[in-house]
């Protein structure tokens, strides 16, 4: 398999899931602005959408959407735990939690990056990014991580999107489980081992 993938971009939580799966995979890093891979070929014909990640099966396919990715990864190695069996009640809870890591944290840090975003947009953009952590904040108050003790494919995508807070130097002191949580899933070898692939750590 092969990933493309951009440096610290939601791409991180499928390598984190790569990773914490133990699967033997090659890296290809994508030039978001020139969609071009490290290896000069054009990023458009693996992903006409021009964004990561995109997924490279051992057939030859290409795979692409975070959230895709991941359940595919977990549900290919159903020792790792990262995502309960189709059926049962807790998978739906990964899911629930993971469509809500994409749709309200994922998607509200947009503005953050985009270079069109006046300071007017920005604070709006924070204040509804607070609602949120505050949100997750007590979801993980009697939980070690998303749905329980158990790091399923949810927790490598809230940690992906997590990351984003120290770049934007964002103090998550309001929120202190988060900040508890994000301490302790930096840790993670896995999480660890992406960081020191991508450059990051």
């Amino acid at each position: 398999m092969k990933l493309y993938y951009a440096p610290g971009a939601c791409s991180m939580a499928v390598h984190i899931a790569l990773n914490e799966v133990g699967l033997q995979y090659e890296l290809e890093k994508v030039d978001l602005a020139t969609k071009k891979t490290e290896s000069g070929s054009n990023y458009l014909e693996v992903n006409a959408n021009g964004y990561v990640p995109a997924l490279q099966l051992d057939n030859g396919e290409n795979l692409t959407e975070v959230s895709v990715l991941l359940q595919y990864i977990a549900d290919n190695n159903p020792d790792k735990k990262l995502l309960p069996p189709v059926g049962d009640a807790s998978r739906y809870r990964v899911l629930e939690i993971m469509n809500f890591v994409s749709a309200e944290l994922h998607k509200n840090f947009s503005p953050m990056f985009n270079p069109a975003s006046n300071d007017e947009i920005k604070a709006a953009t924070l204040e509804l990014l607070g609602k949120r952590f505050t949100y997750v904040d007590k979801h993980l108050a009697n939980r070690q991580y998303l749905t329980g003790d158990q790091f399923t494919i949810a927790d490598a995508y809230l940690t992906t999107v997590l990351g984003w807070t120290s770049f934007l130097q964002m103090d998550l002191s309001p929120w202190p489980k988060v900040a508890s949580y994000m301490g302790k899933v930096m840790s993670r070898p896995s999480v660890q081992a992406t960081l020191k692939a991508e450059g990051l750590g």
